[in-house]
């Protein structure tokens, strides 16, 4: 059985197994520490009954008004525990956070332009490609800009697709 539970500074010494994976990004120690600090809520982690993590998500809330909105940082799932449904749960966790704590008026993330298998997962989970950013990873690899909206935002104002790719020094 999967345990959910917030994640610690010392599951940070244990996520090696997580993070292998190389389509998942690697941050330096201080950035996943001022999550934990300035979002804790917004880290969870799926862990085994041996201890043994399965995956996590990290997130934050950021925008002003209508652009208020709650975003995927990262969420990952060991290569041992994928087709579980885990990714599922752990989304579903940052969209209730976002819109029932944060009010917020959407949900969004950046995927590889190439991660086919994690776009269409995402497109699953009712998210849609807002715009596409020109050299967003490491200046070598286009994202998209996928988004949810959440019921505050009525009009779905938040998803509507914009006409052309922009560069990450545009983005808002």
């Amino acid at each position: 059985m999967t345990s959910l539970k917030r994640y610690t500074c010392d599951d940070l010494f244990k996520f090696a197994n997580v993070n292998l994976d190389v389509l998942t990004e690697t941050y330096n120690l201080s950035f996943y520490l001022q999550y934990m600090a300035k979002w804790p809520d917004y880290y969870t982690l799926a862990e085994s009954p041996n201890g043994r993590q399965m995956g996590y998500i990290m997130g934050k809330a950021e925008g002003e008004g209508e652009n208020w909105h709650g975003h995927v940082t990262a969420v990952t799932v060991a290569s041992e525990y994928r087709r579980l449904g885990l990714a599922g749960k752990l989304m579903h966790i940052l969209e209730e956070m976002s819109e029932k704590v944060y009010n917020g008026y959407f949900v969004d993330l950046f995927v590889r332009y190439s991660n086919q298998v994690a776009i269409n997962m995402y497109k699953g989970f009712g998210y849609s490609i807002y715009r596409q950013v020109i050299e967003y990873y490491s200046g070598e690899e286009d994202a998209y800009d996928m988004r949810k909206a959440l019921p505050r935002d009525v009009d779905k104002k938040s998803i509507i697709p914009l006409p052309k790719p922009v560069y990450p020094n545009e983005l808002d």
